[in-house]
């Protein structure tokens, strides 16, 4: 049940993420336009549980973790994939070892459920 109030909660900050992004808003007013855009794909990692549904890997801190990012205006919109694959989040960073860095303080890649693609988008 825990894993599903999660995702329910993910839902609506990224609805929130979503409707930012179709108004061309960003949620904090100091983001740079002089950063440039990436984009994250997360992948199941060595420590993801076989079998188990994303509302079913330990995630909780990764949530908290990207709702921060949007509220600092790091993060522009993300979500999980429907087929339960992983995931997609598009971040704001000033380089590629800035967006590294941000990636590598993520709970769930420090802790395996996750690895990433990094890619630049601009």
């Amino acid at each position: 049940m825990k894993g599903s109030r999660l995702v329910t909660l993910l839902a609506f900050a990224l609805l929130g993420c979503s409707l930012a992004a179709q108004d061309g808003e960003r949620p904090n007013p100091n983001t740079s336009s002089a950063k440039s855009t990436f984009l994250v794909v997360y992948k199941p990692g060595p420590t993801w549980l076989p079998g188990k549904p994303l509302a079913g890997q330990p995630l909780k801190e990764h949530g908290s973790y990207v709702l921060s990012l949007f509220s600092k205006g790091e993060l522009k919109i993300g979500g999980p994939f429907s087929d339960d694959a992983g995931g997609a989040a598009v971040l704001y960073a000033a380089d590629e070892d800035a967006a590294r860095s941000i990636l590598m303080k993520d709970p769930a890649v420090m802790g395996g459920v996750f690895i990433y693609e990094l890619h630049r988008g601009d």
